[in-house]
């Protein structure tokens, strides 16, 4: 039974949890690293490590995403972004790389996002992540589904990701004809990521639409400022085990349909990744720690998505740092320093090896402990 606790006469919350406030507990098992495999499949696309692109222009360009796709993971584009409203944003990117906190950046980010989307570019950036021979994902807005799906699937992708900040199967609205994701999801023939989401009913109504996978969390770091602007926190370790519930009565109520969960939020190190799967997620969506590899297309510069809002900015902007090392050093190492943040995946094969876990279906039994 989840605590509950009365702040004051007549209401409750609930207790929740993040990510730092467990820990893995080892199995009296262990396996050699060399025994372990950090691959799962979504759909018919298989991939060598559970790692999802954060689709921010400040991480996801067409070549930072393939180049992730060679490196075993899986990039998305975000087709509302800087790379379909200019021909060659690299001029943006490069002033954006320039800028601080101190000069009005998050201004600059909303008069560069203002430039309208332009379809032929959409189109255009898909033929290039076509070009790159791996698997081909892009990223929308809930708000802008009808509207660009058509100039999307046109072109012929592989995954579409429907991503907000959160996202519900039952959208309610007055003024415009809401997306209904359940009558839209149904007409394609390919998979529908779908997020994100903070709680179990809502991760179940989003399974229910037909969706292969959810986004659990609303990528929160140290410069997400959706808690100061909109009062929602997410405690990712409770977020990720309510979701993993969901599924599992999800997985009854079909007689055996699977859906994966994708954690995206409150992860910088290795060790956040492990106690992520270790809660139930399948994989995880990498924003900040990929900023900080050499193919980050804004220089070390990031922002979230939702951080250029027009007229609710929900991201502060963290001016470039130093580049930690290459992509394939942020994900496999070698590392240089004790702290977790290269390489990621050679982490969690070491976790899941001192853990005696030989792959990720099996990881997610792991033991946890509260030890905050």
């Amino acid at each position: 039974m989840r605590d509950v606790v009365e702040i004051g006469l007549g209401k409750t919350a609930q207790r929740g949890y993040h990510l730092d406030d467990i820990a893995i507990v080892p199995s009296r098992r262990t396996r050699d690293v060399d025994d372990v495999s950090t691959a799962w499949q979504l759909d018919a696309y298989q991939f060598g490590i559970p790692c999802v692109g954060h689709p921010s222009d400040a991480t996801m360009s067409p070549a930072s995403a393939v180049r992730l796709g060679e490196l075993g993971g899986l990039g998305v584009l975000n087709v509302e972004g800087l790379w379909t409203r200019y021909e060659n944003p690299a001029k943006v990117l490069e002033e954006l790389a320039g800028l601080d906190e101190d000069d009005r950046a998050t201004k600059r980010l909303q008069e560069v996002y203002a430039e309208p989307i332009r379809p032929d570019l959409i189109a255009e950036r898909v033929r290039e992540l076509r070009a790159g021979g791996g698997t081909v994902a892009v990223r929308v807005s809930p708000q802008h589904t009808l509207a660009l799906a058509p100039v999307i699937l046109d072109a012929g992708v592989d995954i579409l990701v429907i991503q907000g900040t959160i996202v519900s199967a039952e959208h309610v609205s007055t003024t415009d004809e809401p997306l209904n994701l359940k009558e839209f999801i149904a007409d394609l023939d390919l998979p529908v990521i779908v997020g994100g989401c903070t709680d179990y009913k809502t991760a179940l109504h989003l399974m229910r639409t037909g969706a292969a996978g959810v986004i659990v969390g609303i990528g929160g770091d140290d410069w997400s400022t959706t808690e100061s602007v909109l009062g929602i926190r997410v405690p990712m370790a409770t977020a990720i085990a309510d979701a993993a519930a969901a599924r599992r009565d999800y997985l009854d109520e079909t007689g055996g349909r699977y859906v994966h969960l994708i954690a995206d939020g409150d992860m910088q190190t290795s060790g956040d990744i492990a106690k992520a799967l270790g809660c139930g997620a399948d994989a995880v969506m990498l924003g900040e720690p990929l900023s900080l590899c050499q193919e980050a297309p804004a220089g070390g510069t990031w922002w979230h998505s939702a951080a250029s809002h027009p007229s609710l900015p929900r991201g502060a902007f963290e001016s470039a740092s130093e580049p930690l090392g290459s992509m394939e050093q942020l994900l496999f190492g070698p590392a240089d320093e004790p702290d977790g943040q290269l390489n990621l995946f050679g982490g969690l094969r070491r976790a899941m090896a001192k853990c005696g876990y030989r792959d990720l279906k099996e990881f997610q039994k792991v033991g946890l402990v509260l030890d905050r």
